[in-house]
């Protein structure tokens, strides 16, 4: 009796790249199988450099979400998000350059220059297809857009729909080296818990105020404390304005406690245990053009 050749088992960085807004986060939390990284539909909303690690019989995918590449790059905050999205390619394995279906424009471009440079193998994914119709208006876009790049595979997604994703990561998985595991197959991320709480908060923020403050909020994570089956969480939310503060707070505090309970009912749900979280909002002004302040509160690599 002839028996199969054991299959090898491959693990590998995968770093999610795009402009902003294209949907990396989303797809990033799809492949995971885990929401991990925040998303809403303001772009810039990803700030971090996220490990996101799934493990199954055949491989590890440790994919790494960045913020979108844009060219806005004359503040110290948006310094920051193109360092850390170009920092997110060093000693990876493979790219995936995140597009939206039917749209492509100078970031793009930018973002392919980058692609072309680093000399990584890409793999062209194309998000958003679910909002094209009819679908054959997709093929002219592929079949334009394919001949970019030496590209291994162009592979349209709906990673809102989980649309084509199982096509997508048995591509992926035939790029990684063969190797054993690098974390525990039980492991999801390299961040803390901490750092998801801070998220969490921001997240809820960011979509209840996506037109007035988002890129002007950053919250800190004063306390973290376990008490048995408890987290006691304070967090402190930074705005550059009063006027941003009051806008936050609301009419006697209404606003930001509907905020404050959809971001522990979150983490609870996260951290699979009850949650008691304070939040307080605190006025920094420019905190976003500060280079000590960024540092302080997280911004660095």
């Amino acid at each position: 009796m002839t028996r199969e050749p054991k299959t090898p088992f491959r693990t590998g960085f995968v770093a999610l790249i795009g402009r902003p807004n294209v949907g990396k986060s989303t797809l990033l939390n799809r492949l995971i199988g885990e929401r991990l990284a925040i998303t809403s539909h303001k772009p810039q909303t990803t700030r971090h450099r996220i490990l996101g690690i799934t493990t199954s019989d055949q491989a590890q995918l440790i994919c790494v979400d960045t913020p979108g590449l844009h060219l806005r790059g004359d503040q110290p905050l948006n310094r920051h998000l193109n360092r850390t999205a170009h920092s997110a390619l060093a000693d990876v394995d493979l790219l995936l350059f995140v597009v939206e279906a039917l749209r492509w424009g100078e970031e793009d471009a930018r973002v392919l220059e980058i692609v072309q440079q680093s000399g990584l193998p890409t793999i062209l994914v194309v998000n958003k297809v679910d909002l094209v119709h009819p679908r054959e208006a997709l093929f002219p876009y592929l079949q334009a857009h394919a001949s970019d790049h030496n590209f291994i595979a162009v592979v349209p997604i709906s990673a809102r729909k989980n649309g084509q994703l199982g096509g997508l990561e048995q591509q992926m998985i035939a790029q990684l080296p063969e190797r054993e595991a690098i974390f525990p197959e039980d492991q999801l991320s390299d961040r803390s818990e901490r750092f998801f709480a801070a998220e969490l908060v921001r997240e809820q923020l960011t979509r209840r105020y996506a037109k007035e403050i988002p890129y002007a909020l950053t919250v800190e994570i004063e306390r973290f404390e376990e008490e048995g089956e408890l987290y006691r969480i304070h967090a402190l939310v930074w705005v550059e304005k009063p006027g941003q503060k009051a806008i936050l707070i609301g009419k006697g505090g209404e606003a930001m406690r509907e905020a404050a309970t959809h971001a522990r009912l979150e983490m609870e749900r996260f951290f699979g245990r009850k949650v008691f979280l304070q939040v307080w909002v605190k006025v920094k002004k420019s905190w976003s053009s500060d280079e000590q302040a960024l540092a302080r509160l997280g911004y660095s690599e």
